[in-house]
Parts: C-alpha cells; structure tokens; sequence
C-alpha cells in the first residue's frame, strides 16, 4: 500500500478483511461542526470514526499533545484494528486532519498507513456510496511500539535556534507567519520562532483538495528556502497542519520531526524569542 491512495483505488479495496477506514476529521472552532454528527450522516461505507479531537494526552503540559502509546493503541483497538491490518484516513476538514493521525501512527512506529488522496470531498464529488450510522466490531489487537524520537518540546526548539541543527518550517499562513495579522484561532498576536521558515500547508493541494504531484511539492519546499536532504522540523499553530509538512515531506522520500507545542505553546510563553516580518 502506498503512503498516499486514490479514491479509485479505495474503491476496489473496500470490504478486505485487512482493511480499516478511518475517518480522522477534526475541525477549528470557528467552523462550528460536529465531526461525530458528521460521520453520523455520511461517511464512506464501512468507515470507523477515530475521534481524533479527544485523542490527546491530558497529563501533558503541552497544548494538544500526541497521545500517549496506551491511549493510541487502545483506540485502535476498540475500533477493531488488528496487527498487520492496513490503515487509510480521510478527513473532510479545511486543515487537512488526516495527517495529523498519520503522523500519531508513524511516530508509534505503525507502518501500514496511508492517507485517502482528496478526503472525504473527493469521494463525494465523485459520486461514490455513502454510509449513515455507525457499526459495532469486534475488539483488535494491534500493538503499537515504543515512540520515536520525532516530536520536538519547546527546550529542543530553543537550543535549535542556537545550533541551527534542524530546519524549522512554519506551515501557518503568511500572515499569522509574518505578525501582520494576530492567531486568531490561539488568541495570540502572530510572529514565527526566529529562523523559521514559511511554508503554508494550503500550498501543498491541488484545487480538488488533492497532494500536488511530487515535483511540485518539492519545488514548494525549495521556495520556501526549505533543502528537503537535511534535518526538518515543522510547527504551525497546534500541531496539525505542520503535520501535512511532515506528510508531504515523507512523499519525497525524507523524515522531520514535530514542534508538538507549536505556537499555542511559543506564542503563549513570554519568555521565548519571536520574529515578524518575512524569514530572514
């Protein structure tokens, strides 16, 4: 299975027995939805709902954490996943939600993972089956692995700017980016952590809400002053869209690490440097 599958190909694999659809929509308050309701009225047939909103870790001071590995693995299994089962997300969020849950399964170490290429969207404007209501299944039981070492705290972002050890992506849009307009959605004025730079995760689709083929992606990475062969880590403003970096990064064949705390931590923290304007 690759990373990224089509609808079409979604569509011939519907009903293996190998298979689990996970439907990882989450949305910004301002969208004002319901992603359960949602999955309750239409989703594709068979899928099941990760309620991804509620898969973060409580006991962490960082906003929006990764979940633990007990937490990520017992979701699974409740919603029948078995070891070896092959995974594919979809979302029908603005943010892109389902890199978001590839990225918690990669930094478990899950390998059989991939994200459906145009989300739910796709799929409906395609005309394709629709299902309502939710199915009970019976209890998996996938084991996840220890954590790799891919999720960057606010201390490694700090001795980062020092030592210029990894390069630092800021998937938020220009604006919040540069300080020209505040962080609405964390109730921060905007500015970026000095160093970053500028890539905004909507840049990375095409305008069916497909991923732009892979040298186009590569040559967004370039323009934003981005050299894709040495070592990455992306932020946004809680984790989420800089995990559609990570994705888009992983399609051209390369790892990166998340800022998991992102600018709902920095931004909030007096302490710490910012930067406005454009990157340096």
């Amino acid at each position: 299975m690759d990373l990224l599958v089509s609808t079409d190909w979604l569509a011939d694999e519907l009903g293996a027995a190998d298979l689990v659809v996970l439907d990882a929509s989450a949305h910004l308050p301002a969208a004002n939805r319901d992603p359960a309701a949602d999955f309750a009225e239409a989703h594709v047939p068979g899928a099941r709902f990760l309620d991804l909103p509620s898969l973060k870790d409580p006991q962490s001071p960082v906003p929006n954490a990764i979940p633990t590995r007990d937490q990520l693995e017992k979701r699974l299994r409740d919603l029948g996943v078995n070891a070896g089962d092959r995974i594919v997300l979809y979302d029908d969020s603005m943010v892109k939600t389902s890199a978001r849950a590839w990225f918690m399964l990669r930094h478990y170490d899950y390998p059989h993972v991939a994200i459906l290429d145009g989300g739910l969207g796709k799929w409906k404007a395609e005309g394709r089956p629709l299902e309502s209501g939710s199915a009970a299944c019976e209890k998996g039981d996938i084991t996840l692995k220890t954590a790799r070492d891919d999720v960057r705290s606010k201390a490694d972002m700090l001795a980062n700017i020092g030592s210029g050890q990894e390069q630092v992506i800021d998937a938020r849009d220009a604006g919040r980016f540069t300080g020209e307009t505040v962080d609405a959605v964390h109730d921060l004025p905007g500015g970026h952590i000095p160093g970053a730079r500028n890539l905004f995760f909507g840049d990375l689709f095409a305008a069916d809400g497909t991923f732009l083929p892979r040298d186009e992606l590569a040559a967004r990475f370039e323009a934003a002053g981005v050299d894709t062969g040495r070592p990455i880590a992306a932020s946004c403003g809680s984790g989420v869209t800089a995990s559609v970096v990570l994705f888009a990064l992983q399609m051209l064949g390369e790892d990166g690490a998340l800022y998991d705390g992102s600018w709902s931590e920095w931004g909030a923290d007096p302490v710490t440097p910012k930067a406005t304007g454009p990157a340096a």
